[in-house]
């Protein structure tokens, strides 16, 4: 397979910089979500606005914003608005570091390198779906009665959080791979 990386666009020798600077600010962005949605956790909603991204009937989703009140309402606004930059980072975030360790392996595991790139290209999918979810949440907020919303953001929650999660598993799994790697020729040098 000749797949291509969906961060052509950037020099190689910038990737890593790049990189790093979006799991910066993928992580002060997901801290502050995580300040917003301390008050969107009710008995209703236990998870807060994952309880509401999974709400998927209208019935579950009135329910939950009504737990929440005008002050918790507020802060799911701010926590959905916020999200939209978060999307954009952690899509790109992981989709890079997807690329980065799929170049590390090119050399070594033609199948996980492929497997990489695809991934990262997954993530791109994951924010589209993240951003639609959002929009259904939002139009939910802001008290439309159409029962499908909270079944679109359901569904395009599920897939998003699975997208994500493979994504984080491989470059977590492959990096762990490539320091093993490295390590038994490494030992086999010193032999």
């Amino acid at each position: 397979m000749n797949a291509r990386s969906p961060f052509g666009w950037i020099a190689v020798q910038a990737q890593k910089p790049a990189f790093f600077a979006l799991l910066i600010l993928t992580l002060l962005v997901g801290i502050s979500l995580q300040a917003l949605g301390g008050p969107l956790r009710t008995a209703v909603a236990p998870s807060g606005i994952v309880a509401f991204e999974f709400a998927g009937t209208l019935q579950k989703a009135d329910a939950i914003v009504a737990s929440w009140g005008q002050q918790g309402q507020a802060f799911a606004g701010l926590n959905l608005g916020l999200d939209c930059l978060f999307l954009f980072s952690y899509a790109l975030c992981i989709g890079l570091g997807c690329v980065l360790i799929s170049n590390a392996l090119s050399s070594r595991s033609r199948i996980l390198s492929s497997l990489g790139l695809i991934l990262a290209w997954a993530q791109l999918g994951a924010g589209l779906l993240d951003s639609l979810e959002n929009y259904a949440l939002i139009r939910v907020l802001l008290g439309s009665e159409r029962a499908y919303w909270p079944a679109i953001a359901r569904w395009c929650a599920f897939p998003k959080f699975v997208i994500v999660a493979v994504g984080i598993l491989y470059i977590v799994l492959a990096a762990i791979f490539l320091l093993w790697k490295t390590r038994l020729s490494g030992a086999a040098e010193r032999h």
